[in-house]
């Protein structure tokens, strides 16, 4: 076990009623969960974040904290918000890291697995 480590899981979600495909507008919620895995409490500082759709189209973000908070984790706390994104395709994905101050001023990355935004298969 590393002293410094957070995870990052990501549950996304296509939404229909938000979106207009006639206007090349596809929105997408996503719920991060982050969770401080490491040994050492830590704090979320900042954000990172590489968006791009099925164009090739690449949106940086960045930003302190996550939806208005910097949240201090012990080992074993977690924390989770769901935010959201607009693609101009049906299909995109997201990467990206936060940038965490542990609490004895160590600092480290926290990397955030890319993850595939897409409209839910139909069936006909």
């Amino acid at each position: 076990m590393q002293a410094y480590e957070m995870s990052v899981s990501v549950r996304t979600q296509y939404l229909e009623e938000q979106s207009d495909p006639a206007q090349s507008t596809y929105v997408f919620a996503y719920t991060i969960t982050i969770k401080n895995t490491g040994q050492i409490t830590a704090q979320v500082i900042s954000r990172h974040w590489v968006i791009s759709d099925a164009n090739d189209r690449i949106e940086e973000v960045r930003g302190l904290g996550v939806v208005g908070h910097q949240p201090l984790l012990k080992p074993g706390e977690q924390f989770e918000y769901t935010s959201g994104t607009s693609l101009r395709t049906p299909q995109g994905s997201m990467r990206g890291e936060y940038f965490c101050v542990a609490e004895d001023g160590e600092h480290f990355n926290a990397k955030i697995p890319e993850f595939v935004l897409t409209l839910p298969r139909t069936l006909h």
